[in-house]
């Protein structure tokens, strides 16, 4: 599996080597253009020289051979015109019905632009211009090189999303492969703790610790059941709001200082339901509510507000805490990014990952500003 560096190495020169196959896909292109073009302007020649022989031939001349010079031009549109610039005759050039005289003018204008004119001289006062496009075939030349370089960017493109997808797919390996084994390495000192907690409780079962212990190898039951979740298919029941806030708000109430307060405010119908996996969606909570205790300092407010939009239940985390700037609003959410000193960074990558991929919703920073707090929202898909 490639690290970071050789990643970014890899990309480097996948990307040097694509540039580089342009620019000799131009050069080469652009050297061939030319030297098709100085062949055209030869070809052009020959013709004039033939028109002009023609143009002065006796009636007793041969002009079998001129006639072929003159007709072996199928692909190069040309005209010519007198010194005056009017109209004398034309070549590969298609006029239409109407307007013949402005159409002439135009393109006679736009040939004189695009070559020097070639000149017929038919005697000491008598001379005529030849003027020519490029052919069909030096202007789809022409275009090749722009058609490569986008071949060439979207190939770029789809390798780079490749690449993502290869780099999310190791990512989510690597959450599966920690979070079961987490799961199994909790399952057995659970299960130890559960068996001494019915032998302690058979032996004291007057002692008022006892149940708080229970609690807490229920908690530890808990989150090895959710660790085991991740990575595996989710089963999505319907919850009503109030009961999908209710235990992890309990929980977290039973465990935070007396210097936070959390308020719940439900504004939706009594009825909302949202299809949920509780202990995951529950595990959202929490960690959006310790990044708030965190990013207060252990003191303040936390106001969980549930409203209703028209395809969504929102549920709205506002801290009072220390707030971010913007351009952290997406970056919190990446795996490892973290502002305290102490932590791994993964409970809000955590949160997104149970939110959008478990249960087809969203999770975003609505609202911050710096020293006044942050409100992350989670919209959830309603079921009634």
């Amino acid at each position: 599996m490639f690290n970071a560096t050789h990643r970014l190495n890899f990309r480097l020169t996948f990307i040097a080597i694509a540039s580089a196959i342009a620019l000799l896909s131009l050069f080469f292109t652009n050297r061939l253009i030319n030297q098709l073009a100085n062949e055209e302007r030869n070809k052009v020649a020959i013709w004039a020289e033939a028109t002009r022989m023609a143009a002065s031939a006796s009636y007793q001349s041969d002009l079998t051979l001129i006639v072929r010079v003159l007709e072996s031009n199928t692909t190069i549109p040309v005209v010519i015109v007198d010194e005056h610039d009017k109209y004398i005759t034309s070549r590969n050039i298609t006029e239409p019905r109407e307007n013949t005289d402005q159409f002439r003018q135009k393109y006679i204008a736009k040939f004189k632009k695009k070559h020097p004119p070639i000149e017929i001289t038919l005697g000491p006062t008598i001379r005529q211009f030849i003027y020519y496009d490029d052919s069909i075939l030096i202007k789809e030349l022409g275009y090749f090189p722009y058609i490569q370089l986008g071949v060439i960017a979207l190939f770029i493109l789809l390798s780079f999303l490749a690449f993502a997808g290869t780099k999310k797919a190791e990512q989510n390996q690597v959450w599966v492969g920690l979070s079961k084994e987490t799961a199994h390495q909790l399952g057995t000192p659970i299960s130890s703790l559960m068996a001494w907690s019915e032998l302690l409780k058979s032996r004291y079962p007057q002692d008022a610790l006892l149940p708080e212990m229970e609690n807490d190898i229920m908690r530890l039951k808990t989150i090895a059941e959710r660790f085991s979740k991740i990575g595996s298919k989710t089963e999505l029941i319907p919850i009503p709001l109030d009961d999908a806030l209710g235990n992890a708000v309990t929980y977290m109430q039973k465990r935070i200082s007396s210097k936070v307060s959390i308020e719940v405010n439900n504004t939706t119908r009594d009825d909302a339901e949202v299809l949920l996996n509780v202990p995951l969606f529950e595990w959202v909570i929490e960690n959006l509510c310790k990044n708030a205790i965190d990013a207060m300092e252990g003191a303040g407010d936390i106001i969980i507000t549930m409203s209703e939009l028209p395809k969504h239940y929102a549920i709205d985390v506002h801290d009072t805490g220390k707030g971010m700037t913007k351009a952290l609003h997406q970056m919190v959410f990446h795996p490892g990014f973290t502002t305290k000193k102490r932590g791994w960074g993964l409970g809000l990558s955590l949160a997104k990952r149970i939110v959008e991929e478990y249960h087809e919703g969203r999770i975003f920073v609505k609202q911050s500003e710096v020293g006044k707090g942050t409100t992350f929202r989670i919209l959830l898909r309603k079921f009634n």
